[in-house]
């Protein structure tokens, strides 16, 4: 019997990272627009997509959260590229999220005090569940996420690392209940 229970247990754990390795969340197509976008930091290309919503003004104003506190606001704006009226008036950096968990806790702070309604998450495609998932338990129901995931070419370390953190993720949001 235990057994039968254990090898159900991997079953439906292989069919889980199997589903999560193959059907990895996509990009938005169209233009959806919000009333800003979420850039969660940590992967190629996501704060680039950030940038491209607004200047396509598909959001009104941006919040990257998770930056590095040694950021100073000129040298992001140096990097990608951002114009001081664009850096002034639309891009925020936040400096008080170091993980997943925190990046949602930063955004619900940053949500509120913008009310905002809607908002376009944007982070890599293997990354987009938890972080979507995390922001689902912390932010107020009102308001509506917009998943825009940013493809990449993930090797299977980082699925079967973030495969797992989603797991742990879901159990920890199970156990808020």
């Amino acid at each position: 019997m235990i057994r039968r229970l254990f090898s159900l247990m991997f079953l439906a754990w292989a069919i889980g990272f199997l589903w999560f390795a193959v059907a990895l969340p996509k990009p938005v197509v169209g233009s959806v627009t919000t009333d800003a976008v979420i850039v969660v930091t940590g992967g190629p290309g996501r704060i680039a997509r950030g940038l491209e919503v607004l200047d396509k003004g598909l959001a009104d104003t941006m919040l990257v959260s998770g930056v590095d506190r040694e950021v100073r606001p000129g040298e992001f704006a140096a990097e990608f590229g951002v114009s001081p009226a664009e850096m002034a008036c639309c891009v925020t950096l936040g400096f008080a999220a170091v993980d997943t968990r925190s990046n949602a806790a930063e955004t619900a702070k940053w949500v509120a005090q913008k009310e905002v309604r809607s908002l376009r998450l944007v982070t890599t495609d293997w990354h987009m569940r938890r972080a979507a998932g995390e922001l689902d338990r912390t932010l107020p129901d009102h308001v509506t996420v917009i998943r825009d995931a940013v493809p990449s070419q993930p090797d299977l370390g980082t699925l079967f690392l973030e495969y797992h953190k989603l797991i742990a993720s879901r159990a920890a949001g199970l156990a808020d209940l």
